[in-house]
């Protein structure tokens, strides 16, 4: 018998870490700030080698046909050029001809970077640049563990250390953007010793009153009742104000009730909820805990709260705290 035909694989994808400055580079992935480190990445590499590097941009969106031949040509002074396409998931016809044209037979003393975030607009273009370019992932890291890989990668990046259980409570306090959780990587690694431990992370980050309020909601919503009570009371201790607190319930009770029983994928329902397409999956799966009951009854409880701690109460933990209750024992009927 003769052997089966094995299905082409998808062409491999690099780390954008690993970023070297050649004739096509394809930066597949959504993620601006990944996207401006690259450019960067590329634009220092060039200097480096060949003492100065010229940037242009071309907007993939509003393209005029030639553009791409003008840019690529050598200029006056035949300085290094890095060329950066940007939103190829807006492209029209006029960069598809030429885009493929060029692709076809890059200059190969001018780096030029796509960036496409998705979608399959301009397919042609995009099966032949995955063909002859250096694919980049440029993927924004959505779950704990790809944070926190993302944290031990920059760390080792600048010849540091983080221990894992560190790494993990960094992107716990800081993870909600890729550029914001770049910032706290440099803080630490300039600041910090050789070796950064979970205690270090804990004074400069396990404070932030934003952190904390996620993290109890995050527990309530989950029905962990007794880790979201511990949270809560543990951050009374330190001084937190309620009203952050009730606003992190809020927003993810809403986000819950929005998204409750939908159908439609994450993307469409990410815009019409103005929500990025992650915090809708997440919110999903929360859902399936609640009946359409629970969520009433949870959404009043965090209302009521919202009143107190804004002054209709003497007492405004005690709500904040029957909030607590009424999310994480829904579904215990």
């Amino acid at each position: 018998m003769p052997p089966a035909r094995r299905k082409a694989a998808a062409p491999p994808q690099t780390s954008w870490r690993d970023v070297t400055p050649q004739p096509l580079v394809l930066a597949s992935g959504s993620d601006e700030y990944i996207l401006q480190r690259i450019k960067d990445s590329l634009r220092d590499q060039i200097r480096e080698q060949r003492g100065s590097c010229e940037v242009t941009d071309v907007s993939a969106a509003d393209y005029e046909t030639g553009s791409l031949a003008v840019v690529t040509s050598p200029s006056l002074f035949d300085d290094p050029k890095l060329v950066c396409v940007h939103d190829l998931a807006s492209m029209h016809e006029n960069l598809l001809a030429d885009g493929l044209s060029y692709v076809a037979n890059p200059d190969p003393d001018v780096t030029v970077l796509w960036q496409h975030s998705g979608g399959n607009r301009g397919k042609k273009l995009l099966d032949a640049l995955k063909e002859s370019a250096l694919v980049l992932d440029c993927t924004p890291p959505k779950s704990d563990r790809d944070k926190t890989a993302f944290v031990l990668a920059e760390f080792r990046a600048h010849g540091k250390r983080i221990e894992p259980d560190a790494a993990r409570a960094l992107a716990a306090a800081v993870g909600t953007s890729t550029a914001e959780l770049a910032a706290a990587c440099a803080q630490l690694i300039a600041d910090g010793p050789l070796t950064v431990d979970h205690d270090l992370v804990e004074k400069y980050y396990g404070g932030r009153v934003e952190v904390t309020a996620f993290r109890v909601a995050d527990a309530a919503v989950a029905g962990n009742a007794d880790q979201a009570l511990k949270l809560w009371r543990q951050a009374v201790d330190v001084g937190v104000d309620p009203v952050p607190m009730v606003a992190a319930l809020g927003s993810k009770m809403r986000l819950i009730a929005l998204t409750a029983g939908s159908r439609g994928g994450a993307g469409a329902l990410a815009r019409d909820v103005g929500a990025a397409p992650w915090q809708v999956e997440r919110a999903q799966n929360e859902a399936r805990r609640f009946t359409a009951g629970d969520v009433a009854a949870a959404l009043q409880a965090v209302a009521e709260a919202d009143a107190q701690v804004k002054g209709a109460s003497r007492s405004p933990y005690f709500a904040v705290e029957r909030a607590i209750t009424v999310i994480a024992t829904s579904g215990h009927h």
